[in-house]
């Protein structure tokens, strides 16, 4: 029996990469059924993408966990028969097409919302539903790039700089999630589903925050700062005796204590240097002076001294490290999980918790593809000669 706070919901899965299977991924952590709709092998059109089970394991289980599989042809008329009984008795349908994709396939929104009204249906796009670039194909590098964030990333004078992690896509997957659930609530009161749309692009935007503000507000176009803050001194990361020390000396009582820490009061007697404006006009000074002190002491000696003081600072780790640190094992954000091929294994939990649904014991293992074809097909109520004739048709 399924538990958690979205056991109650179907979810059908049309997505792929990683946006969609992000958003996807929300409801699957908290009990949703989540049935992933795979193009059968040997039939036209399937999917060699990066995100697949083949180009990296490790990303596929973290992406596809606590899912169903079934094998689907939608382009056969038998496969859209199929989907359409699951839609009848689904909650979500979510996919990640070009925009034009889903009306040559006869599954657009109109389309199935006209058999189930109750469908909330939903859309993830590189640049949106419609528009001059609404068929340009949608990757996170270029959604980083032309939402701005490249252009405030990274040091003055090397060039734009893309973020680490995808982070546009994962962004849409969750501004899509916060719809579909918006959708779901708002449907226990009119009793009716809608359509969902978010896109990269949007997404990207959206995560610019107080950088876009600079430009819609007071029209300063925001420049790269590398690992400083472009509004406050001293920020950013400094070299200790030992490694290297992020700190967030954020306004004038904060800049105070810190020179008290790194006993520099002429610094903080200095009237020259009395406001973030100021500090941000001689930014070279004050970066100078205070990384000379930090050269002093170690990391760990920093971070207890300044923590003392009321200084927000902290390590900065490596990915391994991160996993390994009180504070975060505490958390239990990597969720142990039993894999079949893999043994124990942990997959990168969801940042949120509930006091009264408490998530799943553990989670699933990413499905092979098609693991629950035949079992979904029963309860469609295909007997198993059938079933055998859709398989050798390459409809499932």
């Amino acid at each position: 029996m399924r538990t958690g706070a979205l056991s109650r919901f179907t979810i059908l899965d049309a997505t792929r990469v990683r946006a969609g299977p992000t958003a996807v991924r929300v409801f699957a952590d908290q009990g949703a059924r989540v049935i992933k709709l795979e193009i059968p092998p040997g039939a036209p059109g399937g999917d060699d993408m990066i995100g697949g089970r083949e180009h990296n394991r490790a990303d596929y289980e973290n992406l596809h966990r606590n899912k169903e599989s079934l094998t689907l042809n939608m382009k056969a008329p038998e496969g859209l028969a199929i989907l359409h009984a699951l839609v009848r008795q689904a909650d979500v349908f979510i996919e990640n097409y070009r925009p034009d994709v889903k009306y040559r396939l006869g599954i657009g929104p109109d389309q199935l919302r006209a058999i189930n009204p109750r469908l909330v249906y939903a859309s993830i796009s590189g640049f949106g539903q419609d528009g001059p670039y609404a068929n340009w194909p949608g990757f996170d590098s270029i959604a980083q790039g032309m939402g701005g964030l490249m252009s405030v990333t990274g040091r003055p004078g090397e060039g734009p700089m893309r973020v680490g992690i995808p982070l546009a896509d994962l962004c849409a997957g969750h501004f899509c999630a916060q719809g579909i659930l918006a959708a779901l609530l708002e449907r226990e009161v009119s009793g009716e589903g809608q359509w969902v749309q978010t896109s990269l692009l949007e997404s990207q935007i959206a995560m610019l925050d107080f950088q876009a503000a600079q430009w819609l507000i007071d029209r300063k176009v925001p420049q790269q700062h590398g690992n400083e803050h472009p509004l406050t001194v001293p920020t950013g990361v400094f070299k200790t005796a030992d490694g290297y020390l992020n700190l967030a000396a954020i306004g004038n009582t904060m800049w105070r204590r810190l020179c008290e820490a790194l006993d520099v009061p002429e610094l903080a007697a200095d009237p020259e240097l009395g406001n973030d404006p100021q500090r941000c006009a001689q930014r070279e000074r004050v970066n100078g002076a205070i990384g000379a002190a930090f050269l002093k002491r170690s990391t760990a000696e920093w971070t207890e001294r300044l923590l003392a003081a009321g200084v927000p600072c902290g390590p900065i780790h490596s990915v391994d490290h991160v996993f390994t640190d009180p504070q975060v094992q505490h958390l239990g954000i990597a969720w142990p999980m039993r894999h079949p091929e893999l043994g124990e294994v942990s997959v990168v939990g969801q940042p949120f918790r509930l006091s009264r649904n408490p998530r799943q014991a553990e989670p699933t293992p990413a499905p092979h593809q098609g693991d629950q074809t035949d079992a979904i097909l029963r309860e469609l109520g295909y007997d198993d000669a059938r079933i055998a004739e859709l398989r050798a048709a390459v409809v499932v």
